[in-house]
Parts: C-alpha cells; sequence; structure tokens
C-alpha cells in the first residue's frame, strides 16, 4: 500500500532512536500500535458499512428481478378456477319446471358429521 522497502523501515527506525531515544521507544512503539490498530477498526468498520450496502443494493435487484420473472409468469399462464366456490357458483341451475306455482324440491341428504367422542376420565373422589 505505502510500498516501504527494507531500507526505507531501517531509516526510519534509526531516525526513531535518536530522536525519541532508546528510553522512550518502548512506550512510543505501543502509542503507535494502539494507532495503527484504531485506524484498522475504523478501515474494518467501514468496509463492513460498504459491504452491508452493496449487499442490499443486491438483495433489492434480485428482489426486483424476482417480481418481474413472477409477474411474467403469472401473465404467461392461464387463471386457475379459485379452490373456494363464490355465490354466484352455489347458486341451483336453473330447472326446467313449468312457470306457475310449482316448487322444485331437492332430496339431497346432507352428510351427518360424527362428533369425537369425548375421553372419559374415572377419578377417585375427594379425600374426605
Amino acid at each position: 500500500m505505502f510500498d516501504v522497502g527494507a531500507s526505507e523501515l531501517l531509516m526510519i527506525v534509526i531516525v526513531a532512536v535518536v530522536v525519541i531515544g532508546p528510553k522512550d521507544m518502548p512506550m512510543a512503539l505501543r502509542t503507535a500500535g494502539r494507532w495503527i490498530g484504531k485506524m484498522r477498526k475504523m478501515s474494518n468498520h467501514f468496509r463492513s458499512g460498504i459491504d452491508a450496502m452493496v449487499r442490499e443494493a443486491e438483495l433489492e435487484e434480485m428482489e426486483r428481478k424476482w417480481r418481474e420473472q413472477n409477474e411474467a409468469i403469472m401473465k404467461a399462464s392461464p387463471q386457475l378456477p379459485s379452490m373456494n366456490p363464490s355465490a354466484d357458483d352455489m347458486q341451483a341451475p336453473a330447472s326446467s319446471a313449468p312457470e306457475g306455482n310449482a316448487t322444485v324440491t331437492a332430496d339431497v341428504e346432507t352428510p351427518k358429521v360424527e362428533e369425537p367422542k369425548q375421553a372419559e376420565f374415572h377419578l377417585p373422589p375427594p379425600p374426605p
């Protein structure tokens, strides 16, 4: 990234020892390490935020494509009749009975649904 070679790094170390001194060098290196660590954390946080934004944009793009494909498929396929009959479907067909006061009754037997039997529990009497 910064393209620092071995000779440049050696020159920086020599200048740091002369300017800072060997006595304060550990404290200076520790401080520099903390700064570098903070910079890395900030760059990683920034990078993860950018990655999250890219993922969200890709997800929105995929959802848009899915919606378009879904609409194209729905337009291309024939409409299936609904499973729930409407009120118009439930009306009895017109009979060919003669007009007048004649009424038509249908002898349709409705199926009887048995209710499930409840389990019987035999509990002992309460203590006296």
